[in-house]
């Protein structure tokens, strides 16, 4: 099932076909905001299913052309970042820890909206796409093997990145590069767990103007959803709505700007779509940026028998057990 907003934040099921709403279904959880509306909806969608299962199949279809597809997770609590996080084709021994960071809840925008560049000059703006998680209920030093059970479901995203700043530019207050507004599209909604078996498996493309950029699979991975889930449990509590971005393999990577339409297709997840502004209009190569990948892969290639400082967990978290080297759902 595929849940999501639309218009007004007016929460639906969509179709290929088109979508249905439900309001009436969930008028009762209506909250003081569409990320509390979501929130209550995952917190109940057990009741709900057998409800929702039946006004899928037979609900009124309005056609996607008559409405706009707002972001299925409006308001996101925590967005945390996978970093470095994919192999690049190249396997490493022994395994680099897991790095995670934060990234703006607000940069949160649907299906059709605008990315717009902030007069923040970068050397590039690139795109960056990536599966991301929807946490289905409260999590806590919970084990790996485990962790899954606690995904509501998933939705295609695109980390938007400014990258250091041209000379002359005033540096970022931080790493902040990622947060601007708009700078996180998502969607077109949260497909529910039960159809993704395996999110290590799944087929991630993004085009720039039709053009085919990134095209990778989440099986290439360092650590497996499960394992990141696991690991970010032992330090914060995940909860209902939380975003969590798997990461990006960089091979394809290439930049954004003014006029350009990015898209984003997931294998089973979805497809999603956004055009870029930028009221400066700089501009770079419309092409794949093939040195971005190839350093990655030949910095990788070098670590290769290099110790590592550790992955998690570096002392055993109480009533969490030590993650297993590999996960039948995914590497770690």
């Amino acid at each position: 099932m595929k849940i999501g907003f639309y218009d007004d934040f007016r929460p639906c099921i969509l179709r290929e076909s088109g979508m249905v709403d439900i309001s009436r279904e969930v008028r009762a959880l209506q909250g003081g905001s569409p990320q509390l509306l979501l929130e209550n909806i995952i917190a109940n969608f057990q009741l709900l299913r057998p409800r929702l299962e039946r006004l899928q199949a037979r609900g009124k279809v309005i056609p996607l052309g008559q409405v706009r597809l707002r972001p299925p997770v409006p308001r996101p609590g925590k967005v945390l970042c996978g970093q470095g996080n994919f192999m690049e084709g190249v396997p490493v021994s022994p395994v680099r820890p897991l790095s995670t960071f934060f990234k703006s809840p607000d940069a949160a925008i649907g299906p059709g909206d605008t990315i717009v560049f902030p007069s923040f000059r970068p050397v590039i703006f690139h795109h960056e796409a990536e599966l991301s998680v929807v946490i289905g209920r409260a999590m806590h030093n919970v084990p790996e093997a485990q962790a899954l059970d606690y995904v509501f479901g998933y939705t295609t995203s695109v980390d938007v990145s400014a990258r250091a700043p041209v000379e002359g530019e005033a540096p970022l207050p931080g790493n902040y590069g990622k947060s601007f507004d708009t700078f996180l599209p998502i969607g077109p909604a949260i497909t529910t767990a039960d159809e993704v078996r395996d999110p290590n498996s799944l087929h991630v493309r993004y085009w720039v103007n039709g053009q085919l950029r990134q095209d990778y699979n989440t099986s290439d991975m360092e650590h497996s959803v499960a394992y990141t889930l696991a690991a970010l449990s032992a330090v914060m509590t995940l909860k209902p709505g939380d975003l969590i971005m798997a990461g990006t393999n960089h091979q394809g990577l290439g930049p954004l700007q003014d006029g350009d339409v990015g898209e984003i297709e997931i294998e089973k997840v979805g497809r999603s779509s956004n055009p870029v502004v930028d009221s400066l209009k700089r501009t770079w190569p419309q092409a794949v940026d093939p040195s971005v990948g190839r350093g990655l892969r030949e910095r990788r290639a070098s670590m290769n028998g290099t110790p590592s400082a550790g992955t998690w967990p570096l002392t055993k978290p109480v009533g969490v057990p030590t993650p297993a080297a590999t996960d039948p759902r995914g590497r770690r």
